[in-house]
């Protein structure tokens, strides 16, 4: 055993010589490939950064040298700036008279909540003050029944059962309360209102910067539609939202002329008429 310890003793004291050989062939091995690079520039390229490339490309995009050029550039960014503010100026001009307040709002039967998100299972801000206003036009008896329409495309994401729940905890009784599952966008949730829950007549609900959307879209469907806009402070949310409508209501705008098929449509349903008939006295 002591034989065994020592020679593996003498192996471990001829380690640092082989180290050091494999060190000097390491750094002539260096000295070449450093050589060999200074032979050929290209291997030598600078690194260009994100932000640099973002800066070439922003550089090769100037104004026209020429005045012609630079006033027809300006005509063409006017002319955009026109086009996408025509759908949303169009609806807002077209549906003036028939946008308010809940105290504005004429006694109709059903009331019409648009969904608007949830956060942890829970309507959002926006969307509690949506169903806020819902449940005030059902205190005051201007509506007897709501309709909350939203997205349950997911099982773990469920619009309408959050806003039914919403809705209970605040007096509303759970039998005015109709679901609709399928209600994609502001143009699904309007057609599905008339073709399968028979809505002829209605209060819609959303925020202000999205009402008058609304309601020409349900108009186009067919529906008697008056909408109440939700004041909303004006902070970052709803900046953005205005901002949305702007491109959301190029879209809005074909739907109302070309008036599609939802993406659902699916059966008729009697959920609007039963809770109706539940009310009467």
């Amino acid at each position: 055993m002591r034989r065994a310890r020592g020679t593996r003793e003498a192996s471990e004291a001829q380690v640092p010589a082989g180290a050091s050989e494999t060190e000097g062939s390491s750094e002539a091995s260096e000295a070449s490939e450093a050589g060999a690079k200074r032979q050929r520039p290209w291997l030598r390229l600078p690194r260009l950064s994100a932000l640099r490339l973002s800066a070439l490309r922003l550089s090769a995009l100037r104004l026209p040298r020429s005045r012609r050029g630079r006033r027809l550039a300006v005509q063409g960014v006017m002319a955009l700036c026109v086009l996408a503010l025509l759908p949303a100026t169009w609806m807002r001009v077209g549906t003036g008279s028939q946008v308010g307040t809940t105290a504005d709002a004429p006694a109709r039967e059903v009331a019409m909540v648009f969904g608007a998100g949830l956060w942890k299972g829970r309507p959002t801000p926006y969307l509690a003050h949506r169903l806020d206003a819902a449940a005030e036009l059902y205190r005051a008896g201007k509506v007897k029944v709501v309709l909350v329409t939203g997205d349950n495309s997911r099982v773990e994401y469920d619009e309408p059962d959050a806003m039914r729940t919403y809705l209970t905890e605040r007096g509303v009784p759970d039998d005015r309360i109709v679901s609709d599952y399928a209600g994609f966008d502001s143009w699904d949730s309007c057609v599905r209102a008339k073709k399968i829950f028979g809505v002829d007549r209605a209060v819609l609900v959303s925020q202000g910067f999205h009402i008058h959307r609304a309601t020409t879209l349900c108009r186009s469907a067919g529906i008697d539609a008056y909408g109440v806009g939700v004041d909303e402070p004006r902070d970052a949310t709803w900046y953005y939202g205005g901002t949305r409508e702007l491109a959301a209501s190029g879209k809005a705008a074909l739907d109302a002329l070309l008036r599609p098929d939802p993406r659902f449509l699916g059966p008729q349903e009697a959920g609007v008429a039963e809770a109706l008939a539940s009310a009467a006295p």
